[in-house]
């Protein structure tokens, strides 16, 4: 269980350790700090735009501390490669999927720690290429849950599936946003249905040097929810982030605190994000 939990906790360590020195890496490259400085609030804001035409692969662990009728860590962390497609003149395919690896304590007596995969999530954006006349970005598309879990506690087990839809406007340093999903089940047995609607508004402020500031949150409603009151988690907070360079390799760090205004009885009443976001600009 030691060597699982170290796997899990590397993408935070890595990302808040590649946060932190960050500053003395961007000049390692070909060229200086000052030489990469628009480039990296270029690559910052592009990677604040869910349907920008750029190929990355985010790594996304999220710590949920007090998490079950122990109060014990809950370990998520997210692969997340980001594929896009150019269908024509005018409009992109944008890929997203989401493989998590759980690491979940248990939750009853007796019952051990699991850790494995839990259900893949895949969506495809259809994007324009070009901002509408009031500067508005968009796609839309399916979303698609995939029973990829390696045990019944890291998921339903269930296909599913539903529509998801993305709105965004870029002003200034100002990236502002929100991302919608919702899945249903394809004709789950009885005890596995799905009803999740997913929120997660993103607000991001641009500094100097591809430093920002960014809350992104993630609002979710579970109608399936065993109890009214634990239905919906609403977490409100944020963090900071930087892109910067190891060696040519352009990178996203960042790191965000939130506290949950409402949440099932399950959860805790905080948690963590580390996000390590490697970039392959064309």
């Amino acid at each position: 269980m030691t060597r699982s939990l170290s796997i899990l906790t590397l993408g935070v360590f890595a990302s808040l350790s590649l946060l932190l020195v960050s500053p003395a890496l961007a000049g390692t490259g070909d060229g200086t700090v000052e030489e990469h400085e628009d480039d990296h609030g270029e690559l910052a804001r592009a990677t604040q735009n869910p349907v920008a035409n750029l190929i990355s692969l985010p790594f996304q662990t999220n710590i949920d501390p007090n998490y079950g009728p122990r109060d014990k860590p809950l370990y998520t962390t997210n692969i997340q490669p980001v594929w896009p497609f150019e269908l024509n003149e005018e409009w992109n395919l944008i890929t997203r999927t989401i493989v998590p690896i759980v690491s979940q304590p248990g939750l009853r007596p007796g019952q051990d720690r699991e850790t494995g995969i839990g259900d893949t999530t895949f969506t495809a954006f259809f994007s324009p290429k070009a901002p509408t006349d009031g500067g508005w970005i968009w796609g839309a598309g399916p979303v698609l849950l995939l029973p990829t879990n390696t045990d019944s506690r890291l998921g339903p087990d269930e296909w599913g599936g539903g529509p998801s839809a993305v709105f965004l406007t870029m002003k200034d340093e100002w990236v502002v946003g929100s991302l919608f999903s919702q899945v249903w089940d394809f004709g789950a047995s009885s005890g596995n249905e799905i009803d999740l609607f997913t929120w997660q508004y993103f607000v991001n402020y641009n500094m100097a040097d591809g430093w920002y500031l960014t809350s992104s949150p993630i609002i979710t409603a579970n109608d399936e929810a065993n109890k009214s009151g634990d239905k919906w988690t609403v977490p409100m907070g944020g963090g900071v982030g930087k892109v910067f360079r190891i060696g040519k390799q352009p990178v996203n760090a960042q790191a965000q605190y939130f506290y949950n205004l409402h949440e099932p009885d399950i959860s805790g009443g905080w948690s963590l994000r580390f996000q390590l976001q490697f970039l392959f600009p064309k």
